[in-house]
Parts: C-alpha cells; sequence; structure tokens
C-alpha cells in the first residue's frame, strides 16, 4: 500500500481530486450500506443531549453559513 500511497502523492492536485471524485461516485453508486462506528453515534447523542441542557452551545443556521463564508474570504 505504500507504493500506492506515494505513487498518489506525488500526482497533481487536479488529479488527486479527480481520483476522489471517482472514488467517491463509486462509494455512493454502491447499494451497500455505509459502517458507521458506534462511537459516532455515541458522539451524536452526546452533542443532541448537550444541545437540548443548553441551546445556546450550537449555532443558528445563518451564523453556520457566516462562519462558512467568513472563513472563504
Amino acid at each position: 500500500m505504500d507504493l500506492y500511497t506515494e505513487s498518489i502523492r506525488h500526482l497533481p492536485l487536479g488529479e488527486r481530486l479527480e481520483l476522489i471524485q471517482t472514488i467517491w461516485d463509486d462509494i455512493v453508486s454502491n447499494d451497500e450500506q455505509i459502517p458507521v462506528p458506534n462511537s459516532a453515534f455515541e458522539e451524536a447523542k452526546r452533542r443532541r443531549d448537550e444541545m437540548l441542557v443548553d441551546p445556546a452551545v450550537g449555532l443558528t443556521h445563518d451564523e453556520v453559513w457566516k462562519k462558512i463564508k467568513d472563513a472563504r474570504r
């Protein structure tokens, strides 16, 4: 796998992005369920519970988009 990884690392950025897109398209075209580790579910539950106790810890939809737009500048 290391040789494979090295050959990818040396591709131009555009070709690496195309490779990512090809891999992603292949993944989503597969009917197989994507495995999600239990730790991801537990983290989602923890964050939900935290928001239910104190909604101020989260951001509104508008705040999230503002942060994204500000980060792009």
